[in-house]
């Protein structure tokens, strides 16, 4: 037994003086070359060399046991009739000094130490995790960026420490199983240990090996795991230092130590999971399903199992299933362009790649619309953290959470807000834009942050915009500075053309789908001053509009339309000018064309021509007329003057008299006959005198 104990003990001495070399190798690597993780490692080295040194002293403390042990038997057996040995009783155990020394290191000394050691392992992972820099890889401590050099250098070293502490893990895993000598079982901790340095230690080489390629992304996720792999190691000592408190000792029952990790056990004996999993199974069903073919055969594939699965799902990472939606760009060792210079981008469907780390695939939802809240900060639901999205826009009311100001130009002067005043208002300025990728190259690889960069041209452009704009218009021609109103639709055209531009200038790779307006309004403090104001604009508008529409109708019914009559007064201004160049030629040209012009023309114009066209042939018919009338008179005249004299006196007589009774005596010259006439006579009774008609009526 004492060969035994005595070949333990070799094993943990090279151990402790090989994991010693290694500690001190990856911390003076790491601080030669800069990388963190490599002097992460080297703490991660230092604690296993802590658990063997433990061994060392818990065999070499056995071996002086067993070899006390040893000692005693042969002097007992050679000297059976001395005295000083008959004493089987509480006398003979006073002799026995190392195995009551290995009695107290088994039970205070090693539970003790696994709690320091579980202290070591959690402080020494918080203080790792708290000093990570930004690279891991990259730079010796937080906020100190160190220019790292020869990561092939280091690799080497680190596949070095693997590859020795692989061998010296499992040395030491297969005499802790040897079922001939129990008393190896506690090489099973330091032999853990030894595996999952070795399993880093690899990793990290693999890693750094990608550095050179300026693929830092696996190393720096290194430099998380190990502070984060001690924090876990040391609360499982923890914990089992408290178990063990607890848990129930059988004499010459092999109690595991507290800092005999069991994670990483499975790693150095994944036999082990099997046969827990068989005993509780054999326990359940009543008997040894450990024993039946199955058992065994899946006991005997388990790793080839295991592995295979692995494999396979490595293997997956060379299919890349990209959405109707997305788009992906594939980076070959970090380099998303080819050899041709052409990006490597993927459409929808499925695609291959070589594994990761070779091939990563980024997919991003090019076709997906995305949206920025500018000048407002949106409700959000505190159960869902959805945006709550407002039904109405009221002047007279927040809407947001938070909403900012911008400034907009005032239609006042500066004399009508005092001295030194600004003619400039405020508004609030609620802004939906919605976006999305149309060169997902440019949108991740131009920028380090393309959203905030997106948002803050939005706000730029926003700004010049309003600081030009006003809240209403007076014309059209200042339409295209209107926030409100029915500048808004031009407004909005501007203001997303602008932030088009601006994007495409920085190469950010988005198109701008929509932008709103319609949150655009005074502070509600003011809303009923600003409303004031727009009703006053409108009013005014309204007039200069009723006045374009008269002026319009007027020239309408004179001309026939505005265009013509606006002819004929750039007509009648040449002919006036003509006048008064006294240019005799121009003027009669003006005038034929004038008058033309007027003949032409439609409405009130036309009107008036052809009534005064009507009264002039009526006229000129009319004196034709009488000329030819008094021509037949004065023939007739001439033919018979006592004839024509007598017929137009008679025809006097009887214009004049048309309404006059007359009488007609016929009585020769020399006749004295008198007639008397009553003058008074009515000739017409009036109706009071019409009597008797009652009398007719009723016969």
């Amino acid at each position: 037994m004492t060969a035994s104990s005595k070949r333990a003990e070799y094993v943990a001495w090279a151990s402790l003086i090989l994991n010693v070399v290694f500690f001190a190798i990856a911390l003076l690597v790491g601080r030669w070359s800069g990388f963190f993780v490599v002097s992460a490692v080297s703490w991660l080295i230092l604690s296993s060399a802590i658990i063997w040194f433990v061994l060392v002293i818990q065999f070499h403390q056995r071996s002086l046991a067993e070899q006390e042990k040893l000692d005693m038997s042969q002097l007992a057996g050679a000297e059976r009739d001395s005295t000083i040995f008959r004493a089987k009783g509480e006398h003979a155990t006073l002799f026995a000094v190392a195995q009551r020394r290995l009695q107290v290191l088994e039970k205070w000394f090693i539970p003790v130490f696994a709690a320091l050691t579980a202290v070591y392992q959690a402080g020494i992972g918080l203080y790792l995790l708290k000093g990570i820099p930004a690279f891991a890889g990259m730079t010796q401590g937080a906020g100190a960026e160190v220019e790292t050099k020869q990561p092939l250098v280091c690799a080497i070293c680190m596949t070095a420490i693997a590859f020795v502490s692989f061998l010296m893990s499992r040395y030491a895993i297969g005499m802790s199983a040897s079922s001939s000598e129990p008393g190896w079982k506690p090489l099973r901790a330091g032999g853990s240990s030894l595996i999952g340095t070795a399993v880093v230690c690899f990793t990290l080489a693999v890693a750094l090996a990608f550095v050179q390629f300026n693929v830092v992304f696996l190393i720096n996720i290194i430099g998380y795991v190990i502070p984060v792999l001690l924090i876990v190691l040391g609360v499982e000592t923890g914990l089992n230092v408290i178990l063990d408190i607890y848990r129930p000792r059988i004499k010459g029952q092999y109690g595991r130590a507290a800092f005999d990790s069991r994670l990483l056990g499975i790693i150095s004996e994944p036999g082990e999971i099997l046969h827990t999993a068989a005993g509780a199974i054999d326990y359940q069903f009543g008997f040894k399903v450990s024993q039946t073919w199955f058992y065994k055969l899946l006991a005997k594939a388990i790793v080839p199992l295991i592995l295979f699965a692995c494999i396979t799902l490595y293997l997956l990472s060379c299919i890349v299933v990209v959405a109707p939606n997305e788009e992906s760009i594939i980076e070959h060792f970090g380099n998303p362009v080819n050899d041709a210079g052409k990006v490597r981008l993927v459409g929808p469907g499925l695609t291959f790649k070589y594994p990761w780390p070779i091939d990563i695939a980024y997919k991003y939802p090019t076709k997906k619309i995305r949206e920025l809240y500018i000048g407002y900060v949106p409700k959000t639901d505190p159960k869902t953290g959805q945006v709550i999205r407002e039904r109405e826009l009221l002047w007279g009311k927040s809407h947001y959470e938070q909403e900012y100001n911008v400034l907009v130009a005032s239609e006042q002067t500066t004399g009508e807000f005092g001295e030194g005043a600004v003619p400039v208002s405020l508004v609030k300025a609620n802004v939906p834009v919605h976006y999305r990728i149309k060169d997902l190259y440019s949108f991740i690889y131009e920028h380090n942050k393309p959203k905030e960069l997106l948002e803050s041209i939005c706000y730029r452009e926003l700004a010049k915009f309003t600081a030009s704009a006003r809240i209403e218009v007076d014309d059209q021609a200042g339409i295209e500075h209107s926030l409100l109103g029915s500048g808004r639709a031009e407004a909005k055209r501007i203001l997303t053309d602008r932030i088009q531009k601006a994007a495409d200038a920085e190469h950010l790779g988005v198109e701008i789908v929509f932008l709103g307006l319609q949150g655009v309004h005074p502070p509600p403090e003011v809303a009923a001053d600003y409303q004031k104001v727009v009703g006053a604009v409108q009013k005014k508008q309204a007039l200069i509009l009723g006045a374009h529409a008269e002026r319009n109708k007027t020239l309408s019914s004179i001309a026939g339309s505005v265009s013509y009559a606006n002819h004929l007064y750039d007509l009648a201004a040449e002919y006036q000018s003509a006048k008064g160049k006294v240019d005799a030629g121009k003027i009669r040209q003006l005038a034929v064309e004038l008058d033309e012009a007027f003949a032409q023309a439609k409405g009130d114009i036309f009107a008036t021509l052809r009534k005064s066209q009507s009264y002039a042939f009526e006229k000129a018919t009319l004196a034709e007329a009488v000329g030819r009338r008094f021509s037949s008179q004065l023939n007739a005249y001439r033919a018979a003057k006592e004839i024509y004299k007598q017929q137009q006196r008679l025809m006097v007589l009887e214009d004049s008299m048309s309404n006059i009774r007359k009488y007609v005596v016929t009585a020769d010259a020399n006749d004295t006959q008198v007639f008397i006439v009553d003058v008074q006579e009515k000739l017409t009774p009036s109706l009071y005198e019409l009597t008797g008609l009652e009398e007719h009526s009723k016969k």
